[in-house]
């Protein structure tokens, strides 16, 4: 049994609550996630299951969110589980407001992660440094947000903007809630957040825990093909003799022209059988075709 679950995770568990379950379930002890998901959230996890847990760096990087944005309050956690910092009135909040500032918040830019993050410095994790009352300030990275789209205002003391969210790896959808905030004046923080997309695998075609535990039971649970969540990387079809030989550990030149360094698919000529991934090396007597991982 091996393959991708396109799985979706419930508020109040962890994403390693899921695996856990997912390994107890199955009875296979291999079994990995493809991208941390707060436990006051939910959405799209996309967890894999034997020898495709090696796969999942390869899983496309995107992502997308639905967040709910509240006005008016700041928190530890730039979430609705921290405790409050600071609560004010935002009700001259306007949708016309946001509008006007969301695009400082769209293209590449600078991001701080929340204080409570899995972000390690010096070794530890921050959310343990704060926890122990040793609140750091995470250094900046820059992170990717394609696009930024207005759902829903709600008006109020207290106003929310629902807000969809596409961007790339390492943003924290906690730091846009924070740092809208301050941009407008009122604070804000994260009042909700559901993962719509994440490594391919849409909320549409998500499986929840009580799905998944009853088509376990019945021995009808049918996994995603690594062929299939792979298929946004190129491919290269080796002959039967070749493909075993690079199974084997052998490197050779490729059977084709294609640019270095990409990772490839790596498929059986014969059925189309997906093999696993492989990087061209530059040598100096040529390219060579050299195994990432083998299946």
């Amino acid at each position: 049994m091996q393959g991708f679950l396109n799985f979706y995770k419930p508020q109040g568990m962890s994403s390693h609550d899921c695996v856990g379950a997912v390994r107890r379930l199955s009875g296979i002890k291999k079994v990995g996630h493809g991208g941390t998901l707060d436990p006051l959230a939910e959405g799209v996890l996309p967890i894999a299951v034997g020898r495709a847990t090696r796969l999942l760096p390869y899983l496309p990087e995107g992502k997308a969110y639905r967040a709910v944005i509240r006005f008016g309050l700041t928190t530890t956690t730039d979430d609705l589980e921290g405790e409050i910092l600071t609560q004010q009135a935002a009700n001259r909040l306007t949708a016309e407001d946001i509008a006007a500032c969301l695009p400082e918040f769209q293209g590449t830019i600078d991001q701080v992660p929340p204080a409570f993050s899995a972000i390690q410095v010096q070794g530890q994790r921050l959310y343990d440094l704060a926890r122990k009352g040793r609140v750091v300030t995470p250094p900046s990275r820059v992170v990717t947000i394609h696009q930024l789209t207005v759902q829903h205002w709600q008006p109020g003391e207290q106003p929310e903007l629902t807000l969809d969210v596409d961007c790339g790896p390492g943003t924290y959808i906690r730091s846009i809630a924070r740092d809208l905030g301050d941009r407008l004046g009122t604070g804000a923080t994260l009042a909700h957040l559901t993962r719509t997309r994440s490594g391919g695998f849409d909320s549409s075609h998500s499986l929840t825990l009580e799905t998944v535990t009853d088509l376990l039971g019945k021995q009808t649970l049918e996994l995603v093909n690594p062929a299939i969540a792979l298929e946004h990387l190129p491919a290269i079809a080796l002959p039967a003799e070749l493909a075993l030989r690079w199974q084997q550990g052998q490197k050779f030149p490729p059977t084709m022209v294609i640019p270095p360094s990409t990772p490839y698919r790596v498929l059986n000529e014969s059925d189309g059988t997906f093999l696993g991934i492989a990087q061209l090396e530059e040598r100096e007597e040529g390219p060579i075709l050299k195994a990432k991982m083998v299946l």
